[in-house]
């Protein structure tokens, strides 16, 4: 008989397929934005792909599922039933390590490009953005603190850099968590099946907001869908953190992600056909973000052997910096595409480089995380307030997906900026952002 495995509560290693969900959602959000490159020399390689493509916003609610998942399991037992002041303020601190260098410094590299960008331009467009934003140092300082989102009911020229404005929904979320523990640690002793139709009914607003109109976008739709999003993740993670984890567990885990996934495609394809194309009538397949979370937490095997794989890790790994840095490249690149004629849209240098600008976004993530992202986080936690706990912490078992030791720097998520189908007929009304 085999002896039983050992839960996630139990493991504080890095969930590998997880991470290499993280690229998958990250290339989700890349793809939809890049197809608004100018020009039609690749369109024929996108139209194959255009129904998974064109709702590549919706990356940003799976970026929020696994982001409550992983904070939830990271993070409430060290908590405990009343999280105290000192490990509220070296949680926060953890998460600014995390998201902070990276964001702060394309948020000025790239407000340097929109500072030389007015001296070269009369018409006031600065950004590929439905509503210019503030250029102002007030405007700097909300950046730079990432609340310029939280008193705006909708997220179009809230950022300079226009995924941004999701790098701020998310540490809303990061800043309310120590009370949304007081939830959680209630919830985490009910039945698996009850916090699991919890998380599927997280998502059903959303779902059937896109089922009806095919554009979930309105007045504060920025917040319900992170508050949605990361509630999702928190109660997945309680359905499944005190399974153990045995051959069979992994086998029906494997079995479930496999399906979860095949449903997204199916919907993703049925919203295409039934929006014509435009509506986002796809949105339906979040039901199914918490389903597909869940069951790869649980399984190395199958598609979870995929995403566990140390390409995808990697990409994983260096997601955050892709989602930032991916649109202020992609900007430079149009606006120069308009500036000079000899790379203009559909001319041979131009279509040239449409495809090497987008290796290269991969690449400079790559060169971020390596050379600032994980250095500075490094940095950071070694100058600011003490862990959550001051317990120290277990060495990670490796177990199925599980190995090396990330604890909650593996958990912060890309989100990106979903954009009205009308945007696409305005050069102006390009979107920054989506889905992440």
């Amino acid at each position: 008989m085999t002896a039983p495995g050992r839960t996630l509560a139990e493991t504080p290693g890095e969930i590998r397929s997880l991470t290499g969900l993280r690229i998958v959602a990250a290339a989700w959000v890349v793809g939809f934005h890049f197809m608004f490159t100018p020009g039609d020399a690749w369109s024929h390689v996108w139209e194959p792909l255009r129904p998974i493509v064109q709702t590549g916003a919706l990356g940003v609610d799976l970026f929020y599922v696994l982001s409550g998942f992983v904070i939830t399991l990271t993070y409430l037992d060290k908590s405990g039933r009343r999280p105290s002041v000192r490990g509220t303020v070296a949680f926060w601190w953890a998460r600014i390590c995390r998201i902070w260098p990276v964001y702060a410094a394309v948020t000025t590299l790239f407000g340097g490009w929109i500072l030389y960008k007015q001296t070269r331009t009369t018409d006031g467009f600065l950004v590929w953005q439905n509503v210019q934003p503030e250029i102002s140092l007030g405007s700097y300082l909300e950046q730079l603190a990432m609340v310029q989102l939280w008193d705006q009911p909708t997220f179009d020229g809230a950022s300079w850099v226009g995924p941004a404005w999701s790098i701020s929904a998310e540490w809303l979320a990061y800043v309310v968590f120590p009370a949304l523990v007081l939830l959680l640690w209630w919830a985490r002793r009910l039945p698996a099946w009850v916090t699991g139709a919890l998380a599927v009914a997280c998502m059903l607003p959303f779902a059937y907001i896109c089922y009806r109109t095919g554009s979930p976008y309105y007045a504060w739709s920025w917040a319900a869908r992170i508050g949605a999003g990361f509630l999702a993740g928190a109660f997945t993670c309680l359905a499944v953190r005190r399974i153990r984890i045995t051959p069979r567990v992994e086998q029906v885990a494997a079995g479930i992600a496999t399906f979860a996934f095949v449903e997204i495609l199916l919907g993703l394809w049925w919203g295409h056909w039934r929006g014509a194309g435009g509506a986002e009538f796809g949105g339906v397949v979040v039901v199914f973000f918490p389903v597909l979370v869940g069951s790869l937490a649980l399984t190395g095997r199958g598609i979870g052997r995929v995403l566990g794989s140390r390409p995808m890790v990697h990409g994983g790994r260096i997601s955050f910096s892709l989602y930032l840095v991916h649109v202020p490249v992609f900007e430079i690149f149009w606006t120069l595409m308009g500036w000079h004629p000899s790379m203009g849209p559909n001319s041979a240098v131009g279509s040239f480089l449409v495809p090497h600008v987008l290796l290269g976004c991969f690449l400079l993530a790559h060169l971020s995380y390596r050379y600032l992202e994980e250095p500075a986080r490094l940095w950071l936690r070694g100058r600011g307030p003490g862990r959550w706990s001051r317990q120290p912490r277990p060495a990670a078992i490796p177990v199925h997906s599980a190995a090396g030791v990330h604890g909650d720097e593996v958990l912060v998520v890309p989100v990106a900026i979903p954009v009205p189908a009308a945007a696409v007929e305005d050069r102006h009304a390009v979107p920054t952002g989506a889905g992440h």
